[in-house]
């Protein structure tokens, strides 16, 4: 498909409307690009089991989107490694957008084996099932830690290091059987490259929170916030709807084979740059004034210092052109869990 930007795409794919398959639907990612494809009058075939994802993120896509919207979506509850199930739902199929895993550096270590059943054998039986319903192009979610310990900034696409751990083992082999599909069956595949994603619907719970939504949750309810390591270690912070825009753009794109791509802003923030951030939204844009300094803790196993991308390859491949920097993403992201965290 032909288009010249995101805002071009978007009115092409309102006018022809295609068939989609989302796993991980209820998730942080997921359920945003739900509720993009609700908006552009796509038909939406989803999938969640709740083991990270939550109903009241499908409840929220429900209540921004008009009623003749949601009945685009069929949603299943069951598991994306169930490949019997795969097969029944990509029927007719034309794109597969793959967001379900189980994500965390630290969860993979400590349970290695349950990351690789659901990172690699789900995703096993995402191409198989896509494969053999001859689906046109599947995108699924790579991430940034597949670069391991090398050192180089930004990160290139084909220089990679050493994995940390079993997540990112877990990611890297993706890739791996996504060309391997692409190599023996000719199903082409998009893997992107997260780097830190941010935004709403990102959960702030349990012990494997991502640090912007942990942290806002402290600073609205004036509770201790702590920082993993001496606050210089950096990320490239990508905001959630930059995301959208590239899985949508990726699926869509006339590219052929086993591509994967870095999805971020070429940025980098320090974990304490990025405290002094959201305490000053927080303060000049919400009148929550955060005076608590500060714990840090012992650094992390598995994390890597320092993190930025070079997006040169997706920008000329499928016209990637993140519209929200860092602070755009952090404003719009605050507003959400002030209005949304009890």
């Amino acid at each position: 498909m032909k288009f010249s930007n995101y805002e071009d795409l978007k009115e092409k794919l309102i006018q022809t409307p295609k068939k989609w398959f989302l796993t991980g639907a209820a998730g942080f990612i997921g359920s945003n690009l739900l509720q993009e494809l609700l908006e552009l009058k796509q038909e939406v075939v989803a999938i969640d089991n709740f083991s990270n994802g939550h109903r009241s993120n499908l409840d929220d896509v429900k209540s921004k989107v008009l009623e003749k919207k949601w009945k685009n979506l069929s949603f299943y509850e069951g598991d994306f490694t169930n490949s019997e199930l795969m097969n029944k739902l990509c029927k007719g199929v034309d794109y597969v957008l793959h967001q379900g895993a189980l994500g965390s550096v630290p969860r993979s270590i400590k349970d290695p084996i349950r990351s690789n059943h659901h990172n690699v054998g789900g995703q096993l039986s995402v191409l198989e099932a896509s494969k053999n319903n001859g689906v046109q192009k599947v995108v699924y979610a790579s991430s940034s830690s597949v670069y391991g310990d090398h050192s180089m900034l930004p990160k290139i696409e084909h220089t990679i290091g050493k994995q940390l751990s079993p997540y990112a083992v877990s990611k890297y082999v993706n890739e791996l059987y996504a060309k391997v599909f692409f190599d023996t069956y000719e199903l082409s595949s998009i893997g992107l490259r997260y780097f830190n994603v941010f935004g709403r619907r990102q959960s702030p719970e349990g012990a494997y929170a991502a640090v912007i939504p942990l942290w806002l949750r402290a600073m609205i309810r004036n509770e201790q916030l702590f920082i993993n390591g001496d606050g210089e270690t950096s990320r490239d912070f990508c905001y959630v709807k930059n995301v959208i825009q590239a899985n949508i753009q990726a699926a869509v794109s006339d590219t052929k084979g086993a591509e994967v791509y870095n999805i971020a802003c070429n940025d980098q923030t320090t974990l304490n740059q990025l405290f002094n951030h959201l305490k000053d939204i927080l303060s000049s844009e919400c009148g929550i004034h955060y005076k608590k300094m500060p714990v840090y803790k012992p650094f992390r196993e598995g994390d890597i210092r320092h993190s930025r991308a070079d997006i040169k390859k997706a920008k000329e491949d499928f016209k990637y052109w993140p519209k929200y920097k860092i602070q755009k993403g952090l404003e719009e992201t605050i507003h959400w869990y002030v209005s949304n965290l009890k």
